[in-house]
């Protein structure tokens, strides 16, 4: 059976920057996953250019039963750290709004560069390889005996640390599944309820009768699930239901049976506008009036619902003001989302409440650590994600 000074199962952006970290410092690293590929959820996000990290880290822009248990970790590896890596591998990025950075290039250029820093650090990587049974842990005067084993499809292995770095349940056709949470309840650790986060919603037959017609519509609101914060992005319709940015980040938020509200005109001056248009051309309809300020089709809807065969002339003030709250604040309810299918990640995870937030290591299991989306703690969208996977990866890298 083959030794190493520590196992990563999960060769995600956690578990690569775990092992990276740990063969920097001499350690023999064994990074397992039972995906063809390493990093396929890098590859694949933003887009194709991976949106790697965000400008602004802060405890409010994660959701965990202790948002602060990040912190620890975010802020002795920060985005300006993992920034320093990117730079010096020649990879040009660009910043988009809201400090999310992006590659200029391809999202492999992120996978090249932990797969080199991996192969430079010594560290040794099995793809396509099934785990199965995971043995050890048993502490014995304050000690772990014998460390861990896992049985693989190529034989049994063990060292006296394990990492978990397997992720959440999103993208199942990726490979993603409960691996991580299962193993982490063999442990005794205590797991938070699971649910798809930054993820379209969807709604019922009669909603989507009107939605459907709207389909690749898109337009800046400000959206807002109830009890979460507001978020001033893009929405887009689809022949599901909704989608674009704003509406997967208020899914992190939004729970069955409660509604979501949306500003379709965020920062414009609604009722001065339509009262304009009464005095100049009182004899167009609402959607008329509408049209220039958002795209004709849900302006064409809007006005359906809400002022069908008026004429601007026949609206009182009352009305207009009326109008004009109706769309800084339209309301839908949501039935459900289109699940893990579709969703970016995994709200909630192995309870931070059972780990150590300076280095992910089980407070009752010593040699165990989880780490990334594994862990109960989810990013806004925007790069957050990923810098949780840095920062989280790098802190159990310097101890294991």
């Amino acid at each position: 059976m083959k030794t190493y000074d520590a196992i990563i199962l999960g060769a995600g952006a956690a578990g690569l920057m775990a092992a990276i970290e740990a063969g920097r410092r001499g350690r023999r690293v064994l990074v397992i996953d039972h995906a063809k590929a390493a990093g396929e959820k890098i590859r694949i996000s933003g887009g194709g250019r991976c949106n790697f990290t965000n400008m602004t880290v802060s405890a409010d822009r994660f959701l965990s039963r202790n948002p602060r248990f990040a912190l620890s970790a975010l802020k002795r590896f920060g985005p300006a750290d993992f920034i320093e890596r990117v730079d010096a591998a020649g990879i040009t990025w660009h910043e988009k709004a809201l400090g999310q950075l992006f590659c200029d290039g391809s999202a492999k250029q992120i996978v090249d560069l932990l797969l080199r820093d991996l192969a430079k650090a010594g560290g040794e990587l099995w793809l396509d390889c099934a785990v199965g049974e995971v043995r050890g842990g048993e502490v014995r005067g304050g000690e772990v005996r014998e460390g861990f084993t896992v049985s693989t499809a190529r034989g049994d292995v063990s060292a006296p640390a394990l990492v978990v770095a397997t992720g959440g349940k999103s993208i199942p056709k990726m490979g993603a599944t409960s691996f991580g949470y299962k193993l982490a309840e063999a442990f005794g650790l205590p797991v938070t309820e699971t649910r798809p986060a930054l993820v379209p919603l969807t709604f019922a037959t009669q909603e989507l009768e009107w939605m459907a017609p709207l389909s690749g519509v898109s337009l800046p609101v400000v959206a807002r699930a109830e009890g979460g914060p507001a978020f001033p992005e893009a929405l887009l319709f689809t022949h599901r239901g909704l989608s674009g940015p704003s509406v997967l980040q208020i899914s992190s938020f939004w729970r069955e049976g409660q509604g979501v509200r949306f500003d379709l005109l965020p920062g414009v001056d609604v009722a001065g506008h339509l009262r304009t248009m009464r005095g100049t051309q009182g004899r167009q309809g609402l959607a008329a009036a509408l049209t220039p300020l958002m795209p004709e089709r849900l302006a064409r809807h809007m006005a359906g619902l809400l002022a069908p065969d008026a004429a601007l002339s026949t609206m009182s003030n009352a009305a207009v003001e009326g109008l004009a709250q109706s769309l800084h604040g339209w309301r839908l309810t949501p039935v459900g989302s289109e699940g893990y299918r579709t969703a970016e990640v995994t709200l909630g995870g192995v309870d931070t409440a059972a780990l150590d937030a300076r280095t992910m290591e089980a407070k009752g299991v010593p040699g165990l650590y989880f780490v990334g989306e594994v862990v109960d703690v989810t990013g806004w969208l925007g790069g957050y994600n990923f810098q949780w996977a840095w920062s989280s990866g790098w802190a159990a890298g310097q101890v294991i």
